[in-house]
């Protein structure tokens, strides 16, 4: 089943799910979704602190299992393609660790879409055993936490050298 904008608007879950609508996109819904999350990061995180915006970020993943549940249930395929929550938190995740300098952003966003698209172990495993809701979440959160070592690592050694500091 491919969802509607009828999907999209039958029930609040769909809607967050969906990515506020950005997984209905014909192309590269994943990374729709994980364009419009880094688009949305500095409205959601500029007015909080490190600490209360990780509060938050544990309470989207969790309303996320159960949205993302519904939703897949509601689609009859548990971690559909239109389903972007998933990217969407976790490239927040990621972006909190990244200097905030479009260089470093970009070079994020495209090393979670990297990981995330891949799956190396034990991500692909995650995707593959991990059901419902908890999986569709789960194997972005490792996807992020794969993107957040790689730019530590980047960080060390480059710095925010010149060509990353615009």
């Amino acid at each position: 089943m491919r969802p509607t904008v009828k999907f999209l608007f039958s029930h609040p879950a769909h809607f967050i799910a969906l990515g506020f609508g950005s997984g209905l996109s014909p192309r590269a819904p994943g990374t729709m979704g994980t364009l419009l999350g880094w688009a949305l990061y500095p409205l959601i995180k500029r007015p909080v602190s490190d600490g209360l915006f990780l509060i938050l970020l544990v309470s989207l993943f969790v309303a996320g299992v159960m949205v993302c549940d519904r939703a897949g249930r509601a689609l009859g395929v548990p971690d559909h393609g239109a389903i972007v929550w998933d990217e969407m938190v976790a490239i927040w995740l990621v972006l909190l660790v990244t200097p905030a300098t479009l260089a470093w952003q970009l070079t994020a966003v495209v090393l979670f879409r990297f990981f995330d698209i891949v799956k190396p172990p034990p991500i692909g495993w995650a995707d593959r055993h991990l059901k419902g809701g908890f999986g569709v979440m789960v194997d972005d959160l490792i996807a992020a936490a794969f993107a957040m070592a790689v730019l530590s690592g980047l960080l060390h050694l480059y710095g925010k050298q010149a060509w990353m500091t615009f």
